[in-house]
């Protein structure tokens, strides 16, 4: 998963663009933590929570869900929560890219922390 973050200087907003596959978590970045450290500092938490477990956790923010395992992290869109199963199944191959993600619980951590460093630069 690469990623890259930038603030633009006109207006202050924040930009986190992500590789083929993974756009869903810019999103979720941008829309659902952006600056909140308090968030950030409780999904340390979380992670190192479900870290050599069987627990799965859940945040529904604003735009997306966030879901830790011990093994992986998915993102994805609210509203895909909302369609029936089979609606689901129909519509999920338009939406892949940009409504839901997929990584590993440690990649996750570590763009984690780079967010953070990035945002308190600013």
């Amino acid at each position: 998963m690469d990623y890259e973050f930038k603030k633009n200087t006109l207006d202050g907003t924040y930009h986190a663009n992500f590789s083929m596959g993974h756009e869903a978590m810019g999103r979720w970045l941008i829309e659902d933590v952006a600056k909140d450290i308090e968030l950030l500092a409780e999904l340390y938490e979380q992670i190192a929570a479900v870290k050599n477990t069987q627990d799965e956790w859940k945040r529904s923010g604003q735009v997306m869900t966030l879901i830790l395992t011990d093994q992986e992290v998915i993102v994805q869109e609210n509203a895909l929560f909302e369609n029936s199963e089979e609606e689901f199944e129909e519509d999920i191959h338009m939406y892949d890219d940009e409504c839901i993600s997929v990584c590993g619980l440690e990649d996750f951590e570590t763009m984690l922390q780079s967010w953070e460093v990035f945002i308190r630069r600013f």
